[in-house]
């Protein structure tokens, strides 16, 4: 397993950091602590592009080279990063097209990262030409084990970009996908308000306008930055593919940003990489949410430098984050707790963002491994040199594990997009909302969860959640229905069915092409401010333990055949349908016609779980997260304390402690923020 850390050695020279005789000196000194560390990997390179060609077409990447040397002495390998999130001032003043506009068509100005167009046909000119330059130069380098794909893709807001290149590439996209003017005027519903056009140059961007643009046009733009963003990270890949094919490529996802379709992203990308802000986040379903989301995105043709199918986190936060209103420190144990959550979930290999605190920069308060001032006394690299410990004892243990989910939630990002269009019935609603609520009682309940799309196979699934498919694609019904048909479990619910792909409303009814699976027709929904409710009366087949409210949007449902199991309590509505449940084939598809808090959730899990047969891995308190690795033979339980005091675990079996070598039996104190790794066997039977 690799566990490392990023490192930015063109920070640390004089008169950062070494002397005048010897500007380098310290380079020597950090990579000896990395090693006591435990660190076997770094990540470097992604913002060195004004470094490496100070001048045009005028490359030195000797000082890197250096860097690499020393560490490969060391026997710590590289994972380098391509330079392209950060042009040199020089390149946008030569070419100041490479310089994004919003939109209301003001220039966003370089002296920072990613200000960048990635429709502008100079800017993928010059990108080529520096990512052809490094592989060439360092591509062969003994130390090298990977190359990351530019950074933090989506986290800067310039993936939409209004230039004169973006719209002649908007225009041929368009062409593309429908051929025709007369089709696209069709598809995209431009009658309305009479804005349909007569050639293919007439078609807006969605630039600031008086009132709201068609939400089928501003969908199709959404798919379409996607793409271009797609494309030129492909570009990169394919380059990379050409020139070093022995070494795979991956890129530094940020978890849950939605301005690109990151299953799209995963398919051009060799292995799957995540950020992780885990130890500023208060709750453990949220990062783990967002883990399992990035864990799902590639599940088969993966390879990484080491071999496995897994997944790695290579921007770890090694303490406080530097862009909140208050940037509290990360709290002793915190981070060995989350990096613990990160491996339980599937992720091979780990490395801390970052080495050291920079003297220098926008970022010189954010936590790192060390301080401005080097001291291995510091209490984060004391914390983290022991989890490197911890992972050498691990690492056997673990080698060929991996995570396998019984349920899924379906997720899409036109689904996403589609819902962020204007007029909304009910602004209030959001989707990642209401899939956290879903996702928080299934990990609360300790059940492993994948993501994944309608189309995707569902088969292994014994359980499978919709959560408010808004937008429902042609033939993605057919496969839900097929799944369901073939003996799975489906529970959708409100917000679903209502445009196809072209963000068209259906005249068929609601759910679109699913009400014969959940035998069941929406003929009217009631959205509600966040002030007001209703409330859910229960029947006897789905057993409640609190009065649970609805909220935010109620379906009134007439059903047709399907049995009931809750209704509403009060308005004109009262003693309709709000939850139900229908035979179809040899599966089950529940329908839930309205959203409620959290306490719901839990009753439903706990009811869904008997109904599919699920099981708990571990019989231990809620407040404690259970997550499971496993291979033939040997199963991985990680048993994760989130509370700020001690939890006792009762052990009805022997089960063996991998930290410590240990048999735990009868009753246990699991520490604040205390983390247990077990086998259900003794470790020679591993």
């Amino acid at each position: 397993m690799y566990f490392g850390v990023d490192y930015y050695p063109e920070h640390w020279v004089y008169p950062y950091g070494g002397t005048p005789e010897h500007p380098e000196a310290c380079w020597d000194e950090d990579i000896a602590l990395m090693r006591e560390a435990g660190f076997n990997a770094v990540r470097m390179g992604e913002f060195t592009w004004g470094l490496c060609e100070r001048e045009d077409g005028k490359f030195d990447f000797d000082w890197l080279r250096r860097a690499m040397d020393r560490l490969h002495q060391a026997g710590i390998k590289v994972i380098l990063a391509t330079p392209t999130a950060a042009p040199p001032i020089w390149l946008t003043r030569k070419h100041p097209e490479i310089l994004p506009l919003d939109e209301n068509l003001l220039t966003k100005h370089a002296g920072t990262r990613r200000a960048i167009c990635l429709s502008s046909d100079a800017f993928w000119e010059y990108s080529k030409r520096i990512v052809t330059a490094m592989a060439k130069a360092l591509g062969d380098h003994p130390a090298l084990i990977a190359w990351q794909i530019d950074n933090a893709i989506g986290g800067n807001f310039t993936e939409e970009s209004f230039n004169e290149d973006s719209r002649e590439e908007w225009h041929f996209w368009l062409q593309a996908k429908y051929e025709t003017i007369e089709r696209l005027n069709e598809r995209l519903g431009l009658r309305h308000w009479g804005q349909v056009v007569n050639n293919w140059d007439e078609v807006p961007m969605p630039l600031r306008a008086p009132t709201m643009h068609n939400p089928a046009l501003a969908l199709d733009w959404r798919r379409f930055c996607s793409d271009t963003m797609v494309q030129y990270i492909k570009m990169q890949v394919d380059l990379l593919h050409e020139l070093t094919p022995e070494r795979p490529v991956t890129t530094n996802l940020k978890p849950l940003i939605h301005r690109f379709d990151h299953f799209d992203l995963a398919e051009v990308l060799d292995f799957i990489s995540a950020e992780s802000a885990a130890v500023i986040r208060a709750k453990s379903a949220e990062a783990a949410c967002e883990i399992d989301m990035l864990r799902s995105l590639k599940k088969t043709g993966v390879r990484t430098p080491d071999g496995k199918t897994g997944f790695w986190v290579i921007e770890h936060k090694a303490g406080n984050v530097s862009w909140q209103d208050v940037n509290s420190l990360v709290r002793p144990g915190i981070i060995r707790m989350f990096t613990y959550q990160l491996i339980s979930r599937g992720a091979d290999a780990i490395l801390f963002f970052r080495w050291r605190q920079p003297r220098i920069g926008t970022e010189q308060f954010h936590g790192a491994v060390m301080s401005h001032r080097l001291r291995k006394e510091n209490r984060v690299f004391r914390e983290i040199s022991q989890l490197g410990e911890e992972i050498k004892l691990l690492a056997p243990v673990l080698k060929g594990t991996q995570v396998v989910s019984e349920v899924a939630i379906l997720y899409t990002h036109d689904n996403e997009w589609a819902l962020q269009q204007p007029n909304q019935p009910n602004r209030h609603f959001r989707l990642r909302d209401h899939i956290q609520l879903i996702y928080t009682a299934l990990h609360d309940r300790d059940l492993r969860v994948d993501f994944v799309r309608p189309t995707d196979d569902l088969s292994q699934y014994r359980l499978v959640f919709a959560p408010s498919l808004f937008l429902l694609a042609g033939g993605e019904a057919d496969r839900l229905k097929l799944y369901v048909q073939n003996g799975g479990t489906l529970v959708g619910t409100f917000n679903s069915g209502l445009v196809d792909e072209y963000h068209m409303a259906p005249d068929t009814g609601y759910p679109h092409d699913l009400i014969d699976l959940f035998g069941l027709e929406v003929v009217e929904f009631d959205t509600l401010p966040p002030n007001a409710e209703n409330h859910l009366t229960f029947k006897g087949a789905f057993q409640t333990s609190h009065l649970h409210p609805a909220r935010l949007w109620c379906d009134i449902i007439e059903p047709h055949g399907c049995q009931i199991l809750a209704t509403y309590s009060k308005d004109f509505y009262a003693g309709k349908p709000a939850v139900t449940l229908n035979e179809f084939g040899l599966g089950k598809a529940i329908y839930i016609g309205t959203q409620s808090h959290q306490n719901f959730y839990y009753d439903l899990v706990v009811w869904l779980r008997q109904l599919c047969n699920l099981h708990s891995l571990l019989k231990v308190p809620d407040t404690v997260e259970v997550s499971l690795r496993q291979k033939e033979g040997v199963k991985v339980f990680f048993l994760l304390n989130h509370q700020s005091s001690p939890v006792r675990l009762q052990f009805y079996k022997p089960m063996h402690d991998y930290l410590t070598g240990s048999a735990l039996t009868g009753n246990y104190d699991l520490p604040p923020h205390g983390v247990l790794v077990l086998g259900e066997q003794p470790s020679d039977k591993t």
